[in-house]
Order: C-alpha cells, then structure tokens, then sequence
C-alpha cells in the first residue's frame, strides 16, 4: 500500500519517513501573505528566553542582552520576534515589536491545524500533525507556546535535528505558516492520492 511508504518499519516499531516524497520539508513560506495590523488585535506576549551575548571589541567585551518572543491572540494570529539590547527590558520591548510586525495568518480547524506539516529551519526540523479534540497539545516547550498563542488546543508535534530555542521557533512558525485551509488542503490530499495510484500501476 501506498500509505506504508510514509513509515519506515524498524525493529520493534514504525517511524515516520521524513525523507519520503510526502513529507517534504518546507524551507520557505510560500506565497504572498497579507500584512497583518497588530494595532487591530489584542494580543498576548510570551518571552521564550533571555542570553547574554558578548562581542569582543578593541577596548573589551561588549555585553548584549538576546530576547526571543512569541506575540498571539488566541485566534489564528501570531508573529515571532528576536532583538538585542544593552537591557533586558528593551531587548523584550524590541523584540515584541519585531514579532507584531511578522504577524501571520494560521488556519484552524476544529481547534487543530488542517494537515501535517514538516518544516526545516537552519538544522531543526518540526513535523505538526492534526489531533482530534482533547488530545491537547503534544510538542515541545518551544512550539507549544507559538501554536498556543495561535489559538491550537490540539496537535501533535516531534521536533528533529538541532535543538536551538530560535531554530524551533523559526521552524514552527514556518510550518504554521505554510499551512493551507481545509478545502485546499483536501484538494491536494486528493491530488496526492491520485499521483500515488500511478506509482502503483508504474
């Protein structure tokens, strides 16, 4: 069967196969969205994390503070941000204006995302699949905040590859943004269906 394809059997359990046609990683948002005016939603910030980083310059050691953000509304938008600054509470007030400014457009179904999705950033990788209701959130600290923002009560989530704060986040934010609506998403899961019986008969 066609289906077998996307799970790799191993000894003793299946594994998805993330390097079969199905799942190919996105890489990039595809095209156009519509800028979003942060001013017409009540949102909510998340700080993800704070580093300190430091430069080394002629006179010395010049210290800087990183903020990664996380902005929503709980209702299908959300943006990411990242910033420096000498402090703390300005690296965060940048960095959420940085995230208001990103702004993105999720759809939601049903409190779930509409279909899987893998997306790659740097060397994260993060597959996002639909969850029936209840199921809650099933995914690392990282996704989780974004997708909670978003307005997603249920999916399921594995994070591959490099564990940075702000390649998963980036990752995330990729999938949900590449993400489809429901009659598109049904429209190209029937095209799929159609190219694996022709690989089938081939």
């Amino acid at each position: 069967m066609a289906e077998s394809r996307r799970w790799l059997r191993l000894p003793g359990k299946l594994v998805w196969n993330f390097e079969s046609k199905f799942m190919k990683a996105v890489t990039k948002v595809i095209g156009k969205k519509a800028k979003i005016d942060a001013s017409e939603l009540s949102l909510e910030e998340k700080l993800l994390g704070i580093n300190r980083v430091t430069k080394v310059v002629k006179g010395g050691r010049h210290l800087r503070f990183r903020a990664l953000v996380v902005v929503g509304d709980g209702q299908g938008h959300v943006g990411f941000g990242l910033a420096k600054a000498a402090a703390v509470p300005e690296a965060v007030r940048k960095a959420g204006a940085v995230a208001k400014k990103g702004l993105i457009e999720v759809p939601i179904k049903d409190g779930t995302i509409p279909h899987e999705i893998l997306a790659k950033f740097g060397a994260s990788k993060i597959l996002l699949k639909p969850a029936a209701p209840g199921t809650g959130l099933i995914v690392n600290n990282t996704t989780r905040a974004v997708l909670e923002l978003a307005g997603i009560k249920d999916a399921l989530g594995k994070s591959l590859g490099g564990s940075s704060k702000i390649n998963v986040a980036k990752a995330t934010m990729l999938a949900l943004a590449n993400l489809r609506k429901s009659e598109e998403a049904a429209i190209q899961t029937d095209v799929e269906a159609q190219e694996e019986k022709v690989d089938e008969t081939e």
